[in-house]
Formats: structure tokens, C-alpha cells, sequence
């Protein structure tokens, strides 16, 4: 099967997003600052470019949840809503994003985000019907994160840590039982503001 891996920007007091996130603030309040490493001037840094490149370059597919694709909630209606990237979304592979509410297939340039009404094992099994043994990325946010590793469906965690404290919003391992998932930890990368974590999921 191919290498599953998660990828996540986390504050120093365990959230990957803030609270009360809307189309004015898609990462909650105060979760942009959680992204500084890869977005301004630090994203010039080698260290966040290549977390960047292994996080983004050769993935067969990619797995979101439908907080992390838009602010829309509930049934679609009418909207016109493709994501927060533009017409040209950084993914450049197939995008499965977890939802209540169907909705037809969107395909911008070198992505075409698909909606997956029937859980996070339906996403994976599409997901490695069209990687052809690629990795497979999982991107968030945190409720897609916690279905992924619950399923076992997990390789290998990757955590960028800020020393930003939230003090509320998503967590990424709320609702686990103490000692699950069961993490080894493989590498630390340091670049200035931020400690590159890579964790593997012990089986």
C-alpha cells in the first residue's frame, strides 16, 4: 500500500486551528500564525522548503475535510465555491474531501477536488485506486486527521510546531484513549520559529 502521511501546523499548546473559523478566518483566530513557516518570508528558509517539498511534491492523492475545503456548511445549494486556493490549487493531484452533502466533482488546474459522502475508508480506498503507489497525503483539518488515524489508515505524522498558545480551537489528538496512536519519533528539523516533527505510527 502506499505511504500514508499527515501533515499539520500545531501551536505549542497542541491546536491546529483557532476558534470560530469562517471565510474571513479560515484557520480560526489566530490559527495564521501557526503558518508562518511556509508563508512569508521564512518559507525561504531551506529547512520549510524541503518540509514543504516532501509534504506537497509526488503525491498520488490527497484526503481534506470539507472545514478545510471551504466555509460552507450544510447542504451546498447554490453555491459557487471551489476552495481557497484559486483557479490553481497547490495539490496538482486528486483531492477527496470528506462531506455530509453530495456534490459533483470540481476540476481546476491540475486538481479536481472529488466529494466523498461515505466516510474516510471510502476516501483512502478511492484515493489509492488513482495514486499508482505514490504517497498519499492527509491534509486536514483536525476532525479528518483524528477519522484517518482512528482507521489505522496513518503512516507517518509530520508536525510543524510554532511557539504560538491559542488557548482554544481543534486539537489534533482530542478523544484518543492514552497511549493511542502509539508514535515513534523518526526526525526533528529546526528553522528559526518552528520545530519540523516526523512521527511513525507503530502498528
Amino acid at each position: 500500500m502506499p505511504r500514508t502521511n499527515l501533515s499539520m501546523s500545531m501551536s505549542a499548546d497542541g491546536y491546529v486551528a483557532g476558534p470560530d473559523q469562517s471565510e474571513e478566518h479560515p484557520l480560526g483566530v489566530g490559527g495564521q500564525l501557526l503558518h508562518g513557516w511556509h508563508i512569508g518570508p521564512a518559507s525561504d528558509h531551506p529547512v520549510n522548503k524541503q518540509v514543504v517539498s516532501e509534504m506537497m511534491d509526488g503525491m498520488g492523492a490527497t484526503i481534506m475535510g470539507r472545514n478545510m475545503f471551504g466555509p460552507v456548511r450544510g447542504d451546498w445549494g447554490g453555491s459557487d465555491w471551489t476552495g481557497w486556493w484559486g483557479d490553481e490549487p497547490p495539490y496538482h493531484c486528486p483531492v477527496f474531501v470528506l462531506t455530509h452533502h453530495a456534490h459533483e466533482p470540481i476540476a481546476l488546474e491540475g486538481t479536481t477536488f472529488h466529494f466523498v459522502t461515505d466516510g474516510i475508508e471510502s476516501a483512502y480506498e478511492q484515493a489509492v485506486a488513482v495514486a499508482d503507489g505514490r504517497p498519499i497525503s492527509i491534509a486536514g483539518g483536525a476532525s479528518c486527521a483524528r477519522q484517518a488515524i482512528q482507521a489505522g489508515l496513518v503512516d507517518e505524522i509530520d508536525l510543524q510546531v510554532s511557539p504560538v498558545i491559542l488557548g482554544s480551537g481543534e486539537r489534533l489528538f482530542d478523544g484518543f484513549d492514552a497511549g493511542t496512536p502509539q508514535l515513534e519519533l523518526e526526525r526533528v528539523l529546526e528553522a528559526p520559529g518552528v520545530a519540523h516533527l516526523r512521527y511513525r505510527v507503530k502498528r
